[in-house]
């Protein structure tokens, strides 16, 4: 039974390809479509559940009646099957309503609504270019993603089992009330505009202080998290008390803001009681008047008294609800800040995959300058043919980055092209476009997983034999089988912590690399791939590179100027230009930037002044 209602949403099928509204409402409204048929069915049976409620507290007023004209002696004789109905339907309709009408609200709706709104977030976010992340704490990105979730859920919970709940109890009393006289539902008309009023007042201020209590707690979050991530260099420059004051800041404001958040409860509370005070007193004082004026009977005052105690009762739990509501509103309104950002870099409208034959890479007057008008690169051309390797070099800030984030369309060109075997960057999928990429960088960090799942990244349908071949000619093999994480995994299953922390930085290098070898991508683009591997590890690694290369369209960054001197040919780049290309020995003949490097270089890295 619970399974059927559980699966009558999937929460992960169905995500809209568009930017989740900004909105609060729009945002909403967006997570309900899924929900849209079933909607009807649980205002319905929330109705019912309302309704079903006043009803019997008027009933029991009833009962009194009953009792009183008929006595103890016919009280049966008279009315015995009546009150057999009314008690056959108490245990057992009742009950079958209310467990439907929560199968509904909890299997279906909360089961499903909390993970529907984070996949979405998370499914949005991680379309999101990288900039978008660098410019970010990746603790406050996940906060929001999480956070979000619960409270869309908790929220649209709430507005029915809650909000609609009480506005049809509060419909059915009044009902009730003006049933037995008018008189006594005009107070409760009187009362119920005042509480709105009031209600509505208080909630808007709550979730004003909702909003900046949740960004306080995604940034202290972030810090938290920015800190623990970055535990080695907290340590390595003992700087321990400094990222203590730098949490303790956030705290701080986070505790200030949760302080004044905890002053409107409190106000509130105070309201609450004062304002439900006056709803027993004018309501039931008025019930015993007309008693004792003889226009309406004992039964009838004990039925107003149960409906106006057990109404006493709601309005602490309705203002609770009305006001998570609208914290939760803050909340989702916080989130909505990362999470309805729009993609900046959008497969184009009708884009294909790329269809890759040979690897011709042709750079077209291209100029980025990210925004700002100057830097980045600036009308390169270049055109790198299939099977070429060719090696890059510049000083920092010279485009060489800048020029491998446009092939891999980590961005989009500001103007010109980029072209692979005759189809424009822009105009293929990125991810058939970096499907047909392998790249290693400088410091390529690896999944909190096992050493396996990391290299199998690189082509998750390889086989064991394959996965095994590639960590062998990465120079990798040997180092992984001896591994062994705190739980007890060895080897290959081994976890290597996060961001491949508990590895040294060759060891996450070579496997770093055997997942490129893996992957076996006609495009390799090497960023100083082997700049963090000791000097006999790199040579035997080189070996393997050199074979790895073989047949491809090979891009290499280097500063070391010894791992490229082999290319076929070295493009220098300058100002964002390209100043000089030709072969090592060309390039040295010329006497010209690349020749400066050479010379000045120690230990191959360009700008270092050799030693005398």
């Amino acid at each position: 039974m619970f399974k059927y209602f559980e699966n009558l949403i999937d929460p992960f099928t169905d995500v809209p390809t568009e930017t989740p509204p900004a909105t609060y409402w729009e945002y909403v409204k967006t997570q309900l479509r899924p929900f849209k048929k079933l909607i009807p069915v649980m205002l319905l049976l929330g109705l019912i559940v309302a309704l079903m409620e006043s009803g019997i507290i008027f009933y029991s007023g009833r009962v009194i009646d009953l009792m009183n004209a008929s006595g103890a002696d016919k009280i049966w004789a008279d009315h015995g099957l009546e009150l057999a109905i009314a008690a056959i339907f108490i245990l057992f309709l009742r009950p079958v309503i209310i467990t439907l009408n929560h199968l509904f609200l909890e299997q279906t709706l909360a089961g499903n609504m909390q993970e529907q709104a984070r996949w979405r977030s998370h499914k949005h976010l991680l379309g999101q270019s990288s900039e978008f992340f660098q410019n970010d704490f990746a603790g406050r990105l996940s906060n929001r993603v999480m956070q979000m979730g619960p409270a869309v859920e908790d929220s649209i919970y709430m507005a029915f089992e809650g909000i609609w709940y009480s506005i049809v109890y509060v419909g059915g009393a009044l009902f009730v009330l003006s049933q037995i006289d008018i008189r006594l539902a005009l107070p409760m008309v009187i009362w119920l505009g005042f509480y709105i009023w009031y209600t509505r007042r208080v909630a808007l201020r709550v979730a004003n202080a909702s909003e900046r209590m949740s960004e306080t707690k995604s940034l202290v979050t972030g810090r938290v998290v920015d800190s623990y991530a970055n535990i080695e260099s907290v340590k390595l420059f003992a700087h321990g008390k400094r990222e203590e004051d730098y949490a303790l800041s956030a705290m701080k404001r986070q505790r200030l803001r949760f302080q004044r958040f905890l002053r409107l409860m409190t106000r509130l509370t105070f309201g609450l009681v004062s304002i439900t005070g006056i709803l027993m007193v004018g309501v039931i004082g008025p019930a015993i008047w007309l008693w004792t004026q003889g226009i309406v009977t004992v039964g009838e005052v004990a039925a107003t008294s149960a409906l106006i105690i057990r109404l006493n009762g709601m309005t602490g739990w309705i203002m609770w609800v009305t006001i998570r509501l609208f914290e939760h509103a803050g909340t989702i309104r916080e989130g909505l800040q990362s999470i309805s950002v729009p993609h900046s870099v959008k497969d184009a409208e009708g884009a294909t995959p790329l269809a890759l034959k040979k690897g011709r890479i042709e750079v077209r007057d291209l100029s980025h300058h990210y925004g700002k008008g100057e830097g980045g690169l600036d009308h390169v051309n270049l055109t790198i043919e299939p099977g070429e390797k060719v090696g890059i070099v510049g000083r920092s800030g010279s485009g060489k980055s800048s020029l491998v984030n446009l092939i891999l369309r980590f961005r989009d060109a500001e103007s010109g092209d980029i072209l692979i075997d005759g189809q424009s960057v822009s105009a293929v999928t990125q991810d058939s476009l970096r499907r047909h990429i392998g790249m290693v960088t400088q410091d390529s960090s690896l999944m909190h997983r096992s050493v396996r799942a990391n290299i199998l990244y690189g082509k998750p349908d390889a086989s064991e034999a394959d996965m095994i071949e590639a960590a062998k000619r990465a120079e990798a093999h040997e180092f992984i089988l001896a591994l062994e994480d705190p739980k007890g995994r060895r080897g290959y299953d081994a976890f290597v912590g996060e961001r491949g922390v508990k590895l040294s930085g060759g060891q996450r290098q070579r496997i770093a690399i055997a997942r490129v070898i893996l992957k076996d991508a006609s495009i390799l683009i090497l960023d100083e791939a082997t700049s963090a591997l000791d000097s006999e590890v790199e040579a035997a690694i080189q070996d393997t590179l050199y074979g790895v290369m073989e047949g491809k369209t090979v891009i290499a960054i280097a500063h070391r100027l010894s791992t490229i001197a082999a290319m076929d040919r070295i493009i220098v780049l300058d100002g964002g230009q390209v100043a000089e290309q030709g072969t090592h020995q060309a390039l040295l003949r010329k006497n010209g930037l690349y020749a400066g490097f050479w010379n000045r270089q120690s230990g191959g890295f360009i700008g270092v002044e050799a030693a005398e």
